[in-house]
């Protein structure tokens, strides 16, 4: 039993999953308590998919606020998108810590965060009449650009660089 602990403490998601299927071992075999297992197991399971969803709505706040940053002509917002920028990759940081195993995930969970990023991002570029043809199709960000605390993507109308914001 002490193994269970320690990976629950070490990869909260890759223990979520062995738990999953832990009890659905144990419905197999016909364990005779009142348990829903299948349920249990699926509730279990769930928590560790609501990490990917976590992640994954964290990636899309990045990545809007990256193509704003990049894309938008407007100076005052930027301090907050960039804000929102590190706020998002520590607490991406914080969930990989926690749960080391999501890392490979990472690269369908960006593909999932640009499809939602960049739709937020055309909504508040549309008030600089950036549209749909002016992003993107295919996320131009690497996944480490995506992460980098240091990186930051340069503005196409020539304001100042993301370093400059104090």
């Amino acid at each position: 039993m002490g193994r269970l602990f320690t990976l629950r403490d070490e990869d909260f998601h890759a223990w979520t999953q062995e738990q999953a299927t832990a009890l659905r071992q144990a419905a197999e075999s016909r364990i005779n308590l009142p348990v829903d297992w299948e349920n249990l197991a699926e509730e279990v399971e769930e928590m560790g998919g609501q990490l990917r969803t976590e992640i994954a709505s964290a990636l899309a706040r990045i990545i809007e606020h990256l193509l704003k940053l990049e894309h938008s002509h407007a100076a005052d917002p930027r301090r907050g998108w960039v804000n929102s920028v590190l706020e998002h990759r520590d607490r991406i940081a914080l969930l990989l810590e926690d749960s080391p195993s999501l890392r490979r995930h990472m690269d369908d969970l960006l593909v999932r965060g640009w499809k939602h990023g960049r739709k937020y991002a055309l909504r508040g570029l549309a008030q600089d009449e950036i549209g749909d043809k002016d992003l993107p199709a295919l996320c131009p960000y690497r996944l480490d650009e995506v992460l980098d605390d240091g990186w930051w993507p340069e503005n196409r109308h020539g304001l100042p660089p993301v370093e400059a914001i104090s």
